[in-house]
């Protein structure tokens, strides 16, 4: 088979998902973008938090140009895909997210999106429980899909679609590998980064565009590249100072 071939049938799948996520989800999708309006409308602060490569989808979200900027990375060290082994153990261990959340910024009001594909390990599901006990909101986006055909890895038993209060299912099968062939060993070719990533662009869509039907401004960010964004950026940071903390 050609790398031409296998090119092809990565977009097709990649493609196929992405069909699913917009029809599936559309109602989750407007009541995660609801939920984010209604946390900036009413002075929340926004958070995202992803653990190996579900940080790659959390951080799309962060000063991004077109983006909220309200929008801020909830960090965990140690646990980024650069950190390769060592991060996927410290998911697996309990008590870590209680610790984060007692030195973070996060408070009653705030509104918090978990991403985790499996949703299985103690990290995000006790990050989400966790935060809600606490009063915050928190969208989870994750694969369904383990939850029936994996087990748990959290002392509660549950996965984080159990703690959330609204989930979008990335429709991702597990193993997260789209192709397979005789000749290779393993599946390959993953794609929930594509799909989580445009999952949660169109949640910030939906969140800009609820805030301007109720006459308020959403505070986007624009690109440093055009004429005109740095100004545009450096009003927005201002105007959000006290919402915003990648900034200091």
């Amino acid at each position: 088979m050609s790398d031409h071939k296998l090119a092809a049938q990565f977009f097709d799948a990649a493609i196929t998902l992405l069909q699913r996520a917009r029809d599936e989800e559309a109602d989750a999708v407007e009541a995660a973008g609801a939920l984010l309006a209604d946390t900036v409308a009413a002075g929340g602060r926004l958070f995202a938090f992803g653990a190996g490569h579900s940080s790659l989808a959390a951080q799309d979200v962060v000063y991004r140009a077109g983006g909220l900027a309200l929008m801020n990375l909830l960090a965990v060290p140690g646990v980024e895909v650069t950190s390769g082994p060592l991060g996927s153990t410290l998911e697996r261990v309990d008590g870590l997210a209680s610790a984060v959340l007692d030195t973070s910024p996060l408070r009653a009001g705030d509104a918090l999106v978990v991403v985790s594909l499996s949703g299985r390990n103690a990290l995000p599901v006790e990050m989400a429980r966790k935060a809600r006990a606490l009063g915050v909101s928190v969208i989870g986006v994750t694969s369904v899909a383990y939850a029936s055909q994996t087990g748990s890895r959290n002392a509660s038993g549950t996965f984080l679609k159990d703690h959330c209060d609204v989930v979008l299912d990335s429709k991702i099968a597990v193993g997260d590998s789209e192709l397979t062939l005789d000749t290779v060993p393993a599946p390959f070719a993953p794609a929930s980064t594509v799909v989580t990533s445009a999952l949660l662009q169109a949640v910030m869509a939906t969140a800009a565009g609820a805030l301007a039907e109720r006459g308020i401004e959403p505070p986007l960010l624009r690109s440093g590249n055009v004429d005109g964004g740095l100004d545009w950026n450096a009003r927005i940071m201002e105007e959000y100072r006290d919402r915003i903390f990648y900034g200091r």
